[in-house]
């Protein structure tokens, strides 16, 4: 079972990005929650920026990050493609990490932060999975005490 966000309670997926907060998973923005950081927007204006970051497959087209585009009125979602409005996000991350024109550096510890994240969403649901199971068998373990509880005060009601 997936882990919920404490803040908007749906589930979080391992793709979307995430806060900590007194040990509680969230979303960090609920509303669009697998949106690019403002660093990750940094990184692709400052880097990526004269050259192409994505490529849309079922246009066959490929874009600058300046050339996505966006919903205006009453939406969310960014880094869309500009004709059939696919959302490019997860592709414009991914060409982020593995961009040449990132310094090493910079590209190391975003892989650092982005993994750090995913083993901590991982980890949660584990521990959830570890503790749903325990509670199975403890609810498991107290039905059969109470049959057989009701067994012995029938036999003792009997005799």
């Amino acid at each position: 079972m997936p882990v919920n966000c404490s803040k908007c309670s749906r589930p979080i997926a391992l793709t979307d990005i995430v806060a900590s907060n007194a040990g509680r998973l969230s979303h960090r923005d609920c509303q669009e929650p697998n949106t690019l950081t403002p660093e990750e927007r940094v990184l692709v204006f400052v880097y990526c920026a004269g050259h192409v970051v994505e490529w849309c497959p079922i246009c066959d087209i490929s874009y600058r990050y300046t050339d996505l585009a966006a919903e205006v009125v009453g939406g969310n979602r960014t880094n869309m493609c500009p004709r059939c409005h696919r959302e490019l996000t997860e592709a414009v991350r991914a060409h982020l990490f593995n961009c040449a024109m990132l310094p090493s550096e910079v590209q190391v510890r975003a892989q650092e932060v982005r993994q750090a994240a995913l083993r901590v969403v991982k980890e949660s649901q584990q521990a959830r999975d570890r503790s749903e199971l325990l509670l199975r068998e403890a609810e498991a373990h107290l039905f059969e005490r109470q049959r057989a509880l009701r067994v012995a005060m029938s036999r003792r009601a009997a005799s």
